[in-house]
């Protein structure tokens, strides 16, 4: 649900903030004429896409998330370009250095107004908490993060809102000289696309999933320049310890879209550049690069501590929430005044050290140089400014290793004169240590370089890194569970296994209220007084889903403006749950919406019922009840049988219920080779897939002769349905049914 910030202000004589409500609401009732417009189309458009295979699918929406992202990042690119240039330039009379990719500028060798350098970073932070806290807190912090808990928690649930203020907060906070990364704003543009569709087309919460998860690659890697990391990106960086197979192929789709886009506007180069490429040519180099990942590994420790050790203590603060960046931007301001390197992306500091311009400074400076740059990231976004820390940890990452280099190049062998390498390699193993996604670390770094050559010491020094942050279990990104099998709703399915077994529409409930978006919040909140339930779907003059309202909320639109309509307390991102899908997929959404209640739509998106865990539990019943007779068919002895599904059996490319099954023989389940599916009514095995049935010891001969195709069983009764009879169409050979795996 959103938060509190969508209640209006009551104040009759227009107090601070009542000009700015003003415009708000005003932009809030265009947009409100425009959605009933678009609705009709966006329906049918759902419709057509959830009808279609998952090729054709996954082209459409991948392409259009890939468009978004890669436009998203131009937006981002110039908005900082003009933030850094207004507060930087123009204010502060300092031009940071830029990397290869964007100019190579040197940057100015001083500052001309030093005193204009703290200031610039405390305005910037000032107006970001201003503008955050007042329209979306949710876009505080790195916004790769909310991506990821969008991911797991409510893939629907990014607000349109929330990506405007990332940009705007972003570009202030890291043009003024805020230590952050500019791919937390691409992401949280191109993910919040990916929400705006699993809205606007209705997509399963599995298809909701891949669609954010994609946008956070590929907005990343349009902006860094490196479509093959930001693939890579899309399905490693959701999980700690795990994989997220769905996305990589929409990934790579929507990253080359990305990078194609981006790349039109403003050119397909590296970002940065090095010399001559690294050559591996003896074993002991490895050593140097180990001892350069047991460091990184410590580093990126400190780093995340570090960063969520300022979060808390900045929550504690005894003054506004608006205020807090603008003291973290005064100590960075501070800060610069004795190191440059701290401003801004950082970017350029790196193509220095890759070129050794920075490395003949003292080496207890160099040694600085990592702990500064963490320190000025977590008070630039850690107490409440916008930014992403992907870019600092590679800053960070990059002075680690130019710190290495520095200690061992005057006596050890093979390191060599040139600091390229373990810079390269510091910037791979300090961020891919720490969040948790090596292999997209690597290859992103591997492409912002134009540089493989390194991947090999680099492998070395990641996996050291990786495995010393792997011990502690941390990660900069907090929201990534450490597996598929550790999300609320794997471990709830896992726990019930039989919900795939049965329909959402067999067990849902018949809603008691239906809001219309013209009723006023007093009416609406009689209603539900009335029905006594804590909240309730809306629709349009059509009947058309429009999301959902909650109780409390009414209660304070109610008591702000009796008169004001839905729209205020109306949570347009609220998930709902298709009739004709499982209880599984109710399940996940109902997690979705917070455990309570979930609205049941048809295809056309009108409302047909109400799920509740009530009905959870009363289905799963159902199909326990049901499970346990079929099994008791079997009788005291059975036993299990393993085959192939062989390209003349009746199995292949029916379901089940379909089949004619020898007398005593239950399907239990079907390996397709990628996952394990509990057998149900709908199930249909494509030739080639394992299925295990448990039979009679006189059906067994029949029951394997049957699944392999060899000949026809002998005749009988029909087995017993494996699942519910629900009666969902013929599938097509290879599909499955509605269920979802046991193990994948």
């Amino acid at each position: 649900m959103q938060g509190g910030d969508a209640r209006p202000r009551a104040d009759a004589r227009g107090a601070p903030g009542s000009r700015s409500r003003g415009w708000i609401t005003r932009g809030r009732e265009r947009i409100d004429r425009v959605r009933p417009v678009l609705r009709r189309p966006a329906r049918a458009l759902g419709r057509r896409i959830s009808e279609m295979s998952y090729l054709p699918k996954w082209l459409l929406l991948a392409s259009a998330i890939g468009v978004i992202a890669g436009l998203g990042a131009i937006l981002f690119y110039e908005a900082l370009s003009l933030g850094t240039h207004l507060f930087l330039q123009d204010l502060a009379g300092y031009h940071i250095p830029t990397p290869a990719g964007e100019g190579n500028l040197a940057g100015s060798a001083r500052y001309a107004r030093p005193w204009a350098i703290p200031v610039a970073v405390t305005l910037g932070g000032l107006l970001a908490g201003f503008i955050v806290f007042t329209w979306a807190p949710e876009a505080e912090g790195h916004g790769t993060d909310a991506a990821i808990d969008a991911v797991h928690h409510n893939p629907r649930g990014i607000r349109f809102r929330a990506v405007v203020v990332k940009i705007v907060a972003s570009a202030i906070t890291i043009g003024s000289g805020g230590s952050g990364g500019r791919e937390g704003p691409t992401a949280q543009i191109s993910a919040g696309f990916g929400s705006l569709l699993a809205r606007l087309l209705d997509l399963s919460p599995e298809d909701g999933r891949v669609a954010v998860s994609v946008g956070i690659g590929s907005g990343i890697g349009a902006i860094f320049s490196a479509p093959l990391g930001g693939a890579v990106l899309a399905a490693e960086i959701v999980y700690r310890e795990d994989f997220e197979p769905q996305a990589l192929l929409p990934g790579v789709l929507a990253s080359i879209v990305a990078y194609t886009i981006f790349g039109a506007a403003l050119g397909y180069h590296s970002l940065f550049s090095l010399g001559a490429p690294y050559v591996y040519h003896q074993p002991v180099d490895l050593l140097w690069f180990a001892l350069l990942g047991l460091l990184a590994g410590g580093i990126g420790l400190l780093y995340s501590k570090s960063f969520y050790g300022v979060v808390d203590l900045s929550r504690r603060l005894p003054f506004s929430r608006k205020l807090r960046p603008a003291l973290g931007g005064l100590l960075v301001g501070l800060m610069a005044l004795g190191s440059p390197e701290v401003l801004g992306t950082g970017y350029g500091w790196i193509q220095k050290g890759l070129v050794g311009d920075i490395s003949q400074i003292p080496l207890y400076l160099i040694f600085l140089l990592p702990f500064a740059r963490i320190a000025a990231t977590a008070l630039s976004i850690g107490t409440g400014g916008s930014g992403g820390v992907f870019g600092p940890g590679m800053v960070i990452g990059a002075f680690t290793g130019l710190a290495v280099w520095r200690m061992l190049e005057p006596f050890a062998p093979g390191v060599g004169h040139d600091p390229a390498p373990f810079v390269v390699v510091g910037m791979m193993a300090v961020f891919g240590g720490i969040s948790r996604a090596p292999i997209a670390v690597m290859l992103m770094v591997a492409e912002m370089t134009g540089n493989i050559s390194l991947l090999g010491p680099a492998m070395v020094a990641v996996a050291i890194a990786w495995f010393i942050v792997g011990r502690v279990d941390d990660s900069i990104y907090r929201s990534q569970p450490r597996s598929r099998e550790d999300t609320a709703v794997r471990r709830l399915q896992s726990g019930l296994p039989l919900l795939g077994t049965r329909t959402v529409e067999s067990v849902a409930s018949p809603p008691r209220v239906v809001l219309r978006e013209g009723t006023t919040a007093a009416a609406a909140l009689e209603q539900l007084g009335a029905a006594g339930v804590p909240g309730a779907p809306v629709v349009d003059g059509d009947g058309t889903f429009l999301g959902a309202v909650e109780g409390e909320r009414l209660r304070r639109l109610a008591a702000a403006d009796p008169d004001s309509g839905l729209g205020p307390a109306l949570d347009d991102t609220a998930p709902a749950v298709a009739r004709t899908a499982t209880l599984a997929d109710g399940l996940d959404v109902l997690t979705q919406a917070g455990g309570r209640w979930v609205t049941v739509t048809s295809g056309d998106r009108q409302v047909a019922a109400i799920l509740g865990v009530g009905d959870i539990v009363r289905g799963y019943r159902q199909a326990l009840r049901e499970d346990a007779s079929r099994i008791a068919t079997l009788g005291g002895r059975p036993l299990t049988v393993e085959e192939r599904v062989g390209a003349g059996s009746p199995l292949a490319g029916r379901p089940l219920r379909d089949v004619r099954l020898p007398r005593g023989c239950v399907v239990v389940a079907v390996h397709d080779g990628n996952a394990l599916w509990f057998a149900t009514g709908s199930t249909v095995p494509a030739v080639g897939d394992l299925v295990s049935a448990l039979v009679t010891p006189e059906s067994a001969e029949d029951a394997r002769a049957l699944i392999r195709g060899d000949r026809a069983a002998r005749s009988g009764e029909d087995g017993p349905a494996p699942a519910d009879g629900a009666g969902s169409p013929a599938a097509p050979p290879g599909t499955r049914s509605p269920g979802r795996p046991v193990l994948g």
